[in-house]
């Protein structure tokens, strides 16, 4: 390990942590593992003690010894059992962008080769197949074929005003795929003008974030800003959060961008979706990425309020505070049964709200939640927003 991929300005935050330890009470992964190793407080310790033993100066001040490889791959091990929900981040007394450091740490351990080799498996999906999930590239948009009614180009103009970019997990998995569907209907009852991208969308990058490897991510940036530029487009929406975080944080400002949630409500707000009474009492989980680290907060809530019938009620942690579903971080993959033990604690907070189902604004929550409420013959709809915005359209006589 080296401390290259750490600003000058992570260096001196790490510094301000005053081991107040309120972080671990919040963790997800310690909650659920009950593990403390996993908390946020027990990685920051365990990163300045190896960044200070492993340079000289610093080393011979501290008077620490360089680590071993056990010591270093059990630390690397803790790192990437993490969702990167950034609650840790939100709570902060001392205000340390805890969520910059995790990333930097995984690329800090990606490049001392001390990370989990599963963490291969997106280097390689993303470079052959460009997703995440080793599918072939050719079938993105074949989720077109399940629609009702299916235009002959499908979706996939030459030019539009807007391109929906719909990312790999919705784009592949089945459990997601209708809201994909959901989306691409009521765009076109809407009358809006626009396009997938196809077999030309690429991943947008985001799980080479989590995984340590934005080495590899300009390529696929490149690529993608290109074919949305021949396309046209003025806007680019999102259903996914991590999508939209990504383009919103890490692409040029080249076009305007907008998750569903918002775009939604701006056409509800024009009376461009017609909607008829849908009698039911849900809850809202906001997502890690769009809540916490977009901000996101109103759009979602004003887009279900707006529906006929609806009665929402909050969770117990909501907004910036939200419980994540354990989705997030590439968890799955490094440890499928602490992301199920982190959906259970979300599951059964949903479930004491009384809804009869929970809302959300992520194609990967909804996949994580639906995950648990089958495997554990649990009663409860897990819905994206754009499937609840979908439900309510008027009917055609």
């Amino acid at each position: 390990m080296s401390n290259q991929d750490y600003r000058v300005r992570q260096l001196i935050e790490m510094e301000a942590c005053t081991n107040c330890q309120i972080c671990a009470e919040i963790c997800p992964a310690a909650s659920a593992s009950r593990q403390g190793n996993l908390s946020a407080v027990y990685r920051m310790k365990g990163l300045k003690q190896i960044l200070r033993s492993r340079t000289g100066l610093l080393r011979r001040f501290f008077g620490k010894k360089k680590p071993g490889d056990d010591e270093l791959n059990a630390f690397g091990n803790t790192v990437f059992r993490c969702t990167l929900c950034g609650h840790c981040q939100e709570i902060c007394p001392v205000g340390i962008r805890l969520k910059e450091l995790w990333f930097a740490i995984r690329q800090d351990l990606v490049h001392s080769d001390l990370y989990p080799k599963k963490i291969d498996m997106i280097r390689e999906n993303l470079q052959e197949s460009h997703n995440v999930f080793a599918e072939d590239n050719q079938e993105r948009a074949e989720w077109v074929e399940d629609m009702r009614k299916v235009p002959d180009h499908g979706y996939l103009k030459d030019r539009a005003e807007v391109v929906y970019f719909t990312g790999c997990v919705a784009a592949y998995f089945p459990l997601a795929q209708k809201i994909p569907i959901a989306l691409a209907e009521i765009l076109d009852l809407s009358g809006v003008n626009f396009t997938l991208l196809g077999a030309e969308e690429w991943c947008c990058g985001f799980p080479l974030l989590g995984a340590g490897l934005m080495d590899m991510f300009q390529e696929i940036m490149a690529h993608n800003i290109e074919v949305v530029r021949k396309k046209g487009a003025r806007k680019v929406i999102f259903a996914c959060p991590s999508c939209y975080q990504m383009w919103r944080e890490h692409y040029p400002r080249e076009f305007e961008i907008a998750h569903a949630s918002q775009f939604l409500m701006g056409l509800m707000k024009s009376n461009r979706i017609p909607l008829q009474e849908l009698p039911m009492t849900v809850t809202y989980h906001d997502p890690c990425d769009l809540g916490r680290g977009s901000r996101i907060f109103d759009a979602p809530r004003q887009a279900i309020q707006s529906i006929p019938g609806i009665k929402l009620v909050e969770l117990a942690r909501n907004r910036e505070n939200s419980q994540c579903c354990g989705g997030g971080g590439n968890l799955e993959m490094i440890d499928a049964k602490l992301s199920a033990e982190i959906a259970k604690q979300k599951i059964e907070e949903v479930m004491r709200t009384g809804a009869e189902a929970v809302v959300t604004s992520c194609q990967q929550c909804v996949r994580t939640m639906i995950t648990y409420v089958k495997r554990n013959r649990i009663s409860l709809e897990i819905l994206d927003i754009t499937q609840l915005i979908h439900r309510a359209l008027k009917k055609e006589d």
